[in-house]
């Protein structure tokens, strides 16, 4: 079985909310979704509880005719946080936050074992119900696709990997229950479209 995860699309920001709608670069960024696992058979499409990810779900769930499947387990640590900062302003307005999670850690406020343990449980949920040949389309967020890697491959730290924007991550899981890391933060359907590299784009 094969778990092909997505990462949300670019959010607004927002002071009020943890779960703010998509930005406009970020509807442009999950529109590049179909065409870049248009080559896996996806069976299913599931999605994280918060509407970033659910909003980038929806345009291979539209391509494909299915429905998207949401749960809250596989949700951002983030999701009873009192707004949204893109990681692109918290490197200035927010450093010693943005330098923690730079240098792989949870922020202080998150319980990281109970954010670990209903995460695997809801990937092992979605494994679990489905057939061996199937192929699984999981839109969540950096931080859940991070604590699946660390599980699979146990390195040290908790966010070991950069995981960009509507970025894709393919994870296999074998009859026996074996679990092996195929690619990690694939990008190059949406390079052009990623903050940093517009930024550099713009400044040539």
């Amino acid at each position: 079985m094969q778990l092909v995860l997505v990462r949300h699309a670019l959010p607004q920001r927002s002071e009020t909310s943890a779960d703010p709608a998509l930005a406009e670069l970020g509807v442009e960024q999950s529109l590049r979704v179909p065409g870049a696992v248009a080559r896996f058979p996806v069976s299913r499409v599931v999605s994280s509880s918060q509407l970033r990810a659910v909003q980038t779900a929806q345009p291979l769930a539209d391509r494909l005719g299915l429905t998207v499947e949401s749960d809250e387990r596989v949700a951002e640590y983030d999701r009873d946080f009192g707004g949204y900062v893109p990681i692109e302003s918290a490197k200035t307005e927010f450093r010693e936050a943005f330098d923690r999670i730079k240098a792989g850690h949870l922020p202080e406020q998150v319980d990281e074992q109970a954010f670990r343990q209903r995460v695997l449980a809801g990937v092992a949920d979605i494994v679990s119900a489905s057939a061996h040949t199937d192929t699984v389309a999981l839109f969540a967020h950096g931080g859940v696709i991070n604590i699946l890697l660390q599980d699979i491959l146990q390195t040290p730290k908790v966010l070991g990997f950069p995981i960009d924007y509507c970025s894709v991550t393919r994870v296999l899981f074998s009859r026996s229950g074996a679990r092996s890391v195929s690619s990690v933060n694939e990008t190059e359907h949406v390079w052009d479209l990623l903050p940093r590299n517009r930024q550099s784009t713009e400044s040539s």
